[in-house]
């Protein structure tokens, strides 16, 4: 469609980025690099196959629910009668709002994000901006625990698994 245009084209930027984060990951690079490109690479590709979708998809508005059921990052403007500070980063999902925590949580690797894992990320924002708990329920070694372990990473918060 006419209003989707700029993701088609962006769809094509992150494309040549990963392309060169692959040339770049395939030369001789420190350990620590290789694990710093190894976790960017897996959050690009999974940039890369939901721009995708919203290209096909036909996305064209800020308001479409393929959108806004993405994990984003967003500075806050300070508008009157929020509950946040300009300048403070808000991740949202739906109508979920959350302060970035600013938790340095070290250098590792990231989950592979699939399209389950952003049910679940879906699930557990909406759980957390309720103020309730989340506790996915499957059978073991599904990554249910891994899951959540990465939503606590993308939201800069302590995660404390017993």
């Amino acid at each position: 469609t006419k209003g989707n245009k700029g993701i088609a084209a962006y769809f094509e930027v992150v494309h040549g980025q990963l392309l060169q984060l692959t040339e770049i990951v395939t030369g001789r690079i420190s350990k620590l690099q290789r694990k710093s490109l190894g976790a960017l690479i897996t959050i690009d590709v999974h940039q890369r196959d939901v721009t995708g979708n919203m290209r096909d998809s036909g996305v064209s508005n800020t308001a479409d629910f393929e959108w806004i059921s993405q994990l984003r990052y967003e500075l806050c403007a300070g508008e009157a009668g929020s509950n946040y500070a300009k300048g403070d980063t808000l991740v949202k999902q739906l109508d979920g709002v959350f302060k970035y925590g600013c938790e340095y949580l070290g250098n590792s690797m990231r989950l592979v994000v699939t399209p389950l894992t952003d049910r679940i990320y879906l699930t557990l924002t909406g759980a957390l901006q309720l103020f309730l708990g989340g506790a996915p329920a499957g059978p073991a070694g599904t990554g249910k625990t891994e899951t959540t372990k990465d939503l606590a990473k993308a939201l800069a918060k302590q995660c404390v698994v017993f």
